[in-house]
């Protein structure tokens, strides 16, 4: 025996069906502070700007990654 019941409803009448809570006014909250700092942060998606970044971190990983082998290298040579 099969049994099929097809409901058609919005997702806000499904959500007040189930007792779930309408989370409207949060969304549209998270979405607005998301696009305000996304605003805010778009001059550090500059080519320029990001090249500059890796390139001064790169530096500096690269020193720490060589100070660390010649710690490495120099605590080996003492065993």
């Amino acid at each position: 025996m099969k049994v099929k019941i097809d409901i058609e409803c919005t997702p806000a009448e499904a959500r007040a069906f189930f007792g779930l809570p309408d989370v409207t006014p949060l969304n549209e909250q998270m979405v607005a502070e998301m696009s305000r700092r996304m605003g805010a942060n778009m001059e550090a998606l500059d080519p320029e700007a990001l090249m500059k970044n890796w390139m001064t971190m790169g530096g500096e990983w690269q020193k720490q990654m060589l100070d660390l082998m010649n710690q490495a290298a120099g605590s080996a040579s003492r065993k």
